[in-house]
């Protein structure tokens, strides 16, 4: 089983982060540049909500606000869920599948060590499944 800990270092260590009073605007052209579909949001060091795609068209297009004028603070989702480095990749699947996210930031000893996304966790279960089918052809040819 892959742990959180090995996508981490697979990936390396980047995290794009933005402040609550960035404007959205802000947010989404930095996701664009970095090809991300979430920001985690800090207040110095503190985790204190992540922003998506999907905050963006739920809370800033729909209701018909302006993104160059609008705050993070105001759309970011603050309930966030974290995975912790030693969480496997079926337990982070199986989190973000209940919760129907598709961003999992990582925190290790207080501090966020990455986030995971769902292409991620994805990737690694095709990988770890087609290892097994290797082995197992393998050992049937003997």
């Amino acid at each position: 089983m892959t742990l959180v800990r090995q996508l981490l270092q697979n990936k390396g260590g980047q995290i794009w982060s933005i402040a609550p009073d960035a404007t959205v605007f802000d947010a989404i052209k930095l996701m664009a540049e970095k090809g991300i579909g979430a920001l985690i949001v800090t207040d110095g060091d503190a985790v204190v909500g992540i922003l998506s795609e999907r905050d963006y068209a739920r809370k800033v297009l729909l209701q018909g606000r302006s993104s160059k004028t609008t705050p993070v603070r105001d759309i970011m989702s603050v309930d966030v869920i974290f995975a912790q480095p030693d969480d496997n990749v079926e337990h982070c699947m199986s989190v973000m599948t209940d919760k129907r996210i598709r961003h999992l930031p990582v925190m290790e000893g207080g501090k966020l060590a990455g986030v995971v996304s769902i292409g991620d966790l994805v990737k690694a279960i095709i990988t770890e499944q087609q290892e097994t089918i290797e082995h197992l052809e393998n050992y049937i040819r003997g």
